[in-house]
């Protein structure tokens, strides 16, 4: 079985992606311990091997790690050498699993100094680990404890970090009493956690360092280590921008600013980027992995690197800090961890911290969760997890060389759990004490943490009490300087700031970039993105439907599928020198089965990726990178790769449109608004399958409304390209090669949500040509209708999206030729001047109608209504679904009734005094008969189908549907909640004693049905 487990293994770790390589994935070789002497033989020759084994799993249980309860002696009879049969004074052999310069120790020995490193301000949970990681962690530990010796000179630089962040608290509180600084007051040995890793990242030769914090001790960190510039605080906290005045932003909170700086260490420098974080606890977390990802790919290495024969390294370390009760808590911890070791997402290990609190807002850790400790998840991917007395902060500092130097060797994620405390409440003007006293008793009667180790340097003879006084003074008077210059301080651009997009003059207009691409490149790309080894075994179905139809489109130039566009759009942009990457789920096939950029060899699982091989020497490359089933998790991740680099494309492209939802966070605080917040610009891609084919409510809607709500058009003056985002709802395979490519050509930095097809991705009518991609085309914001001639048109029909092929074909099918229907392909920014471009071309318009698949309280109804009417002049009328809860039904026949009813409301006969008269008589089942008094039949008899009728499910659905429509909501619960047909007719009967006319009208054309279904039957 074993032999069988391996062989799968191997399998996955070596030909998931094949030996020829796949960009952006590289394998990693087996680490080498060199461990010297083999432990297995000494395993078992006696008892101290065990007890030593039994203080490695279950030390930590007794370790003195929190700082605020006493040690207590818990009995663990795992830790009790009688029930080994060690006696103190017996010698005992530790050669070959022990860290010792001897091979024989007493027991006694052996115990105080397994004591002393596993049950003392350190404790490490290694059980769940892998073998060979926990032997080399078990022997780094150990070294560690009994050598490591920190230095005079660490010590002081120690000291006057942790002096440097206390004096800013102080500072704050006085000088700024009502300011919510989120202080780093119990919990300052994190300084001394950045301190070491910065260092340690300098002498390893670490490139980057990307941190994700929350507010918790946030500006303590770039006042400090960050060399934040404290009189840019301070203007931010006397209530001014945090960025040049004359720019249009509207910031964010004091507790996410953001920092770049180079930290020098020895000769050495490392890149430090702090990454602004909304004040949804742990969202930062995968933008923070993403953005390490992307700066690989940007400096070419680690999975990047071209040479196949240079060791697999990852130059860039991603900090994860987290709050112990949002760790417990937040779902994206679970996402973003679950990422860490996935092809396409790793990034060579990320150390984690965990500032421990102790409690949540209000919340008691015990109430907090249901693990024992706050990091307990990260045994999920088999990490190993140190905690530490944040009082202690030299065992701080050995706590974080561990892990930076499991990291390093095993590229592989680590977690820190820094116990402490929170000196005030959730802020400064928060009172813990209402909920939490007897925590607070303590915290209040106690010192601080850079007093307790300042005194400790003191009594040590490391320090004088005047270097200390000196290190608190000197940091006072330049806090102090700062705030004096910070009323007539003119703030520059700093850190991540940039104003990328207005340089374009984008508040002046709508743009037009050209993004045709030459027809010999087009055909090029499109011979190119299908063709495969000679030895490469593709599926059989492929093949034929695939291949050789792709192959024929290129030849012929037209009947372009939507698929076809999207390589070829890919392929020119690749072939422009930027590189691409598609996220998502089932991204490679796609989810409908219609992309296949990624094909699988049928005989040995070998990946090829058409696109990544045009050229010899092709320098840019797609990445694609079928994710967990993730949204939020993933979604941030990508957020994070694109902002690091827009000179990329980066698409993620939700399974179904509706899934979005639960990324909602990612959406609201990062995509929508971090340029206004952050002045951090981004061209994310985000493609979101939409259209009501049937699939039920969760497989239909995008929520297209929530995007257009999320925009900052105005519905009373014309928008320009300076809207937060575009968005688009293309009908063509051309408009969407468009859309892509314009999202790098225009040099336009703004995300792009695409509301994708589904049933057109292989729709008869949803076809394009080369010709609408050749130099001088261009994506155009609204497509006309050059079927009918404009002096003969008298109603306009507007619609977005897939729902167009819907009114056309009814269009045809009734042989009108007095309507035109107009497409507006991009709402936002949306496009008034083109529509009234178009429209001024029709003088005898009598009607303007909107028609939409979604219902009336969804889709774009609601955002263009008003823009029409204000900027247009144009009243609307609508013609779609009635209001609903949820996007889209559930029962199939009554999806059926409702897209009949959205055809029949767009043109009712003339001789119909009423929709519902239309829709039953015209639509349904135009009948010889007469109809109820006061309904008048149609001009012309043409039978009727009785079929319709047969069912009293589907003669009550028809009712049902009209009399919801028609707003008679009693009539309508009736033929819904009465499932005996003698009940609904008796209530019915009551009714239609009512003196509501139109009450009258329904119900006495429902009996009327129900009377001609019985004579046919």
């Amino acid at each position: 079985m074993n032999r069988f487990i391996n062989k799968l293994f191997k399998y996955h770790a070596i030909k998931y992606h094949s030996y020829s390589g796949v960009y952006g994935f590289r394998i990693q070789p087996t680490v080498d311990l060199n461990l010297g002497k083999s432990v297995s033989a000494a395993k078992y020759i006696n008892n101290a091997y065990h007890i030593t084994e039994a203080f490695r799993n279950h030390g930590y249980k007794i370790a003195n790690l929190n700082p605020l309860a006493e040690s207590t002696s818990v009995y663990l009879p795992h830790l009790d050498p009688l029930n080994y049969g060690l006696e103190n004074n017996k010698t005992v052999s530790v050669d070959g699993f022990f860290h010792s310069n001897q091979t024989k120790i007493t027991c006694e020995e052996l115990l105080e100094t397994l004591k002393k490193i596993y049950c003392n301000k350190i404790g490490v949970e290694l059980q769940h680990l892998h073998e060979n990681e926990k032997e080399w962690l078990t022997r780094e530990f150990e070294k560690i404890q009994l050598e490591c010796k920190i230095s005079h000179e660490e010590k002081k630089d120690l000291v006057n970090e942790l002096i440097k962040s206390e004096v800013f608290d102080n500072f704050l509180a006085t000088k700024f009493a009502t300011v919510k600084r989120y202080g780093g007051e119990g919990a300052e040995s994190m300084i001394g956690f950045f301190l070491e890793i910065f260092r340690q990242s300098c002498l390893a030769g670490l490139k980057d360092v990307v941190i994700g914090i929350p507010h918790r001790g946030r500006l303590n960190l770039l006042t400090g280590l960050l060399n934040f510039p404290p009189v840019i605080m301070f203007k931010k906290m006397l209530g001014f921008p945090e960025f040049p005045s004359d720019i249009d932003a509207t910031g964010d909170v004091l507790s996410h600013l953001t920092g770049l700086t180079e930290y020098k260490f020895k000769d050495s420098s490392v890149h430090i980027t702090l990454l602004p974080n909304p004040s949804h606890l742990e969202a930062v977390s995968p933008v923070v992995v993403g953005y390490a990802r992307s700066r690989l790919q940007t400096l070419k290495l680690a999975d990047y690197e071209t040479n196949s024969s240079k060791e697999v390294d990852y130059p860039v370390l991603p900090i994860q800090v987290h709050g112990d009760a949002s760790f417990s808590g937040q779902g994206v911890v679970m996402e973003t961890i679950a990422m860490s070791n996935v092809p396409h997402y790793s990034v060579g290990g990320s150390i984690h911290l965990i500032v421990n609190n102790q409690i949540g807002f209000t919340t008691p850790q015990e109430r907090g969760r249901s693990s024992e400790h706050a990091s307990d998840l990260m045994k999920m991917i088999g990490a190993p997890i140190i905690h530490v007395n944040g009082d202690h902060p030299e065992e701080v500092l050995k706590a974080t060389r561990l892990a930076f130097s499991y990291r390093q060797k095993f590229k592989k994620d680590i977690m820190i759990n820094l116990l402490c405390f929170r000196r005030w409440g959730h802020n400064e003007l928060d009172d813990p004490t209402f909920t939490n006293p007897m925590m607070y008793k303590i915290i209040h009667s106690r010192k601080s943490v850079p007093n307790i180790y300042a005194e400790k340097l003191i009594n040590g003879g490391e320090v004088t009490k005047e270097d200390v006084n000196e290190m608190s003074s000197t940091y006072y008077n330049t806090l102090n300087e700062n705030l004096k210059l910070s009323q007539d301080h003119k703030t520059e651009l700093s850190g991540m700031q940039k104003v990328w997009n207005k340089d374009l003059s984008l508040k002046d207009s709508v743009s037009v970039w050209d993004t045709g691409i030459s027809m010999d490149v087009l055909k090029f790309i499109g011979f190119k993105s299908v063709q495969l080894p000679e030895t490469f075994n593709i599926h059989p179905t492929l093949a034929k439907n695939f291949v050789q139809e792709r192959l024929k489109k290129i030849e012929k130039g037209n009947q372009l599928d939507w698929a076809s566009a999207e390589a070829l759009a890919i392929g020119s942009v690749l072939f422009q020198g930027h590189n691409v990457r598609i996220s998502g789920q089932d991204v490679g096939r796609g989810t409908f089965s219609h992309r296949h950029v990624m094909l699988v060899d049928q005989n040995c699982g070998e990946i090829y990726v058409p696109l990544n091989h045009m050229t010899e020497m092709q320098e840019a490359h797609l990445e694609v990178a079928n994710s967990i089933l993730s949204e939020e998790g993933v979604l941030g991740f990508e957020y994070g790769f694109n902002v690091e680099n827009t000179n990329n494309l980066t698409i993620w492209e939700a399974q179904f449109g509706d899934f979005f939802n639960s990324a909602q966070v990612v959406f609201d605080t990062c995509i929508s608004s971090g340029e206004t917040k952050w002045l951090l610009p981004s061209n994310l891609v985000i493609l979101l399958p939409h259209g009501y084919d049937g699939a039920g409510p969760e497989h239909s809607s995008c929520r297209l409304e929530r995007f257009l709500q999320m925009c900052d058009s105005s519905e009373n003056k014309i928008d320009t390209d300076d809207v937060n985002w575009h968005i688009a709802n293309p009908t063509t395979p051309a408009q969407y090669f468009h859309l892509l490519r314009n999202q790098v050509v225009s040099k336009l930095l703004k995300p792009l949500i695409i509301v994708g097809p589904k049933v057109l991705l292989r729709h008869p009518s949803a076809i394009s040509s080369l010709q609408e991609m050749i130099p001088g085309t261009n994506f155009k914001s609204v497509l006309e209708d050059n079927s009918v001639s404009a002096k003969n048109v008298k109603k306009i029909i507007f619609c977005s999206g897939k729902h167009f092929y819907l009114l056309q074909k009814e269009k045809e099918s009734r042989n009108v030729n007095d309507c035109a229907i107009i497409r507006i392909e991009k709402l936002c920014p949306f496009p008034a001047e083109e529509i009234h471009r178009i429209i001024k071309n029709f003088k005898n318009v009598q009607n303007f109608v909107w028609s939409q698949e979604e219902h009336q309280n969804m889709g774009a109804w609601t955002f263009v209504e008003s823009r029409f009417r204000n900027l247009l002049g144009c009243q609307l009328k609508y013609a779609g679904r009635r209001p609903l809860c949820t996007p889209a039904v559930g029962i199939g026949k009554l999806h059926q009734e409702e897209a009949r009813f959205c055809k029949a409301k767009l043109d009712p006969c003339k001789s119909c005094k009423s929709k519902i008269h239309h829709y039953l008589l015209c639509e349904r089942i135009s009948s010889r008969g007469q109809s109820p008094t006061g309904w008048p039949g149609p001009n012309e008899a043409t039978g009727y189908d009785s079929s319709l009728l047969r069912s009293k499910g589907t003669l009550l659905q028809t009712c049902n549907v009209i009399a919801y429509q028609e707003g008679e909501t009693k009539i309508a619960r009736v033929l819904l909640n009465n499932d005996s047909e003698s009940c609904w007719i008796t209530e019915l009967r009551g009714y239609y004693e009512t003196e509501n006319i139109a009450e009258r009208k329904i119900i006495s054309f429902f009996f009327w049905l129900r009377q001609r279904s019985r004579e046919n039957i």
